[in-house]
């Protein structure tokens, strides 16, 4: 069966909002901190496949003002180039703007997204949860709810201070309320990843993920798509634990699927097991 996810207003089956927005401030504030503790050197090495620090920290300065542009101010933006695709034009004009910016100093982008960050704060602490906003593809949802859209975005930036934190020798951000958020908003993606699993009404899937910034999901197979809004009946067909590392990196694509699975515990139908550990929850 081909799940198809063109909802109504409301989107119920995504599970409970989450509001994000008392979240942006302090994540805006640790990433400021990171970059200022940042020695010359650091700058240079390779954050993720073929940008160093200095270009991600770009890209994000792009984000901040792509945003407060387009929803803030209403400015249009660069379209689509003939038969491109979403991928392809998100990779597109992020490379653009990470080549433009290649002149700009770590200090002068530090200084930029200080300012400019502050103002997205702002922005999206005046946001209305309940209003329509930019589509979640991962999630196959678009227009999506404000809630999602801000969530998806808190998870981005929260990302992208990881992998400036992992390329500079530091670990991931123990912090368990900022990576608890994270990680229910990647497991949002779960009925969009569950989309091609055939199963009978009523199946469920258990995610658990272990540790202080864990949680446990239940994806419920419904007529027409899977769900995250019905109760956990307690005889799920498959349960997957994983520990928080693992599955935020696996929903960030840092690792691959099969990475996580050798990593995971599963119980019960492997093969549903299997397919919720194809989860994603950016674009790729």
């Amino acid at each position: 069966m081909n799940y198809q996810f063109s909802d109504v207003q409301g989107h119920p089956w995504l599970g409970p909002p989450i509001d994000t927005r008392p979240l942006f401030a302090p994540e805006q504030a640790a990433l400021i901190a990171t970059l200022r503790g940042l020695a010359p050197a650091d700058w240079r090495k390779e954050a993720v496949p073929g940008w160093t620090v200095r270009d991600l920290a770009a890209h994000l300065l792009g984000d901040f003002y792509g945003r407060l542009a387009r929803d803030r101010d209403g400015q249009v933006g660069p379209g689509f180039a003939p038969g491109e695709t979403l991928e392809a034009f998100i990779d597109r004009i992020n490379e653009e703007w990470v080549v433009a910016f290649s002149r700009v100093s770590p200090a002068a982008l530090i200084d930029t997204l200080d300012l400019v960050g502050g103002q997205v704060v702002r922005y999206f602490e005046s946001a209305s949860l309940d209003a329509l906003s930019l589509g979640v593809s991962w999630a196959g949802v678009d227009p999506a709810p404000m809630w999602l859209d801000l969530a998806r975005e808190l998870t981005e930036f929260w990302t992208h201070r990881q992998q400036i934190r992992h390329a500079t020798g530091q670990g991931t951000d123990p912090d368990p309320q900022s990576m608890s958020v994270v990680l229910d908003t990647f497991m949002r993606a779960l009925p969009h990843t569950l989309r091609d699993t055939t199963a009978p009404v009523g199946t469920q899937l258990r995610m658990c993920v272990d540790g202080p910034a864990g949680g446990t999901w239940t994806a419920t197979a419904a007529e027409d798509r899977w769900s995250l809004a019905e109760p956990d009946l307690g005889h799920p067909a498959a349960i997957v634990h994983l520990d928080a590392e693992t599955t935020w990196r696996l929903c960030t694509r840092g690792i691959q699927p099969d990475t996580a699975l050798a990593r995971a515990g599963i119980e019960g139908d492997r093969a549903v097991a299997e397919a919720a550990c194809r989860i994603v929850s950016i674009i790729v």
